[in-house]
């Protein structure tokens, strides 16, 4: 017997956070691993779009990662959570920057900024890296308005928007495109 998605608690505009505190839909929280999830939804498009196993491979990691660091925002800090949580760790940030040195070791220098496109894949993986970007600002802001947020998840947010850059640099080079490098208008 499947269960019912819908609820109903949610009707009025107001959502529970791990640990059972009720808060607006609009709250800052909220919006945080919203995008999050909207994150990693786009990045299973980048996986899709880009039809190569190691880079699934890889996106999948991040892809749990994701789940983690939603976990971490959606829970109350201020309320004990009885259940257990995956954790985010150093090591996590880490992968992500020897992903970028591996991938960095094949790819041109970067002469001038890149206008995004050349390759469907490549383009998908840029709208991922402005979603992250948009991740990465909401949780400064909460940071900001006194929320807490480990300093691990601003962290691996930064990198991981480092990452997709080189991913989409990378995708687009293995793929046989070209970067579409900017030229300034004079």
């Amino acid at each position: 017997m499947s269960f019912k998605i819908y609820t109903k608690t949610g009707d009025k505009g107001a959502t529970s956070l791990i640990g059972g505190v009720r808060v607006p839909k609009s709250h800052i929280r909220i919006d945080s691993y919203g995008t999050v999830d909207e994150l990693n939804s786009q990045i299973g498009v980048v996986s899709d779009a880009a039809a190569n196993t190691d880079i699934s491979t890889q996106l999948r990691e991040i892809q749990d990662r994701l789940f983690t660091v939603g976990s971490i925002l959606a829970t109350n800090p201020d309320k004990e959570v009885k259940m257990k949580l995956p954790d985010l760790h150093d090591a996590d940030v880490a992968w992500l920057e020897q992903c970028i040195d591996k991938m960095n070791e094949v790819l041109p220098e970067m002469r001038s900024f890149i206008i995004p496109g050349g390759n469907l894949a490549a383009s998908t993986c840029h709208v991922a890296r402005c979603i992250c970007r948009r991740a990465e600002r909401i949780c400064v802001a909460m940071h900001e308005q006194g929320e807490f947020i480990p300093d691990l998840v601003i962290k691996y947010l930064n990198r991981l928007s480092d990452y997709l850059f080189v991913l989409a640099r990378y995708i687009t080079h293995i793929s046989g495109a070209e970067e579409i490098p900017w030229r300034a208008r004079i």
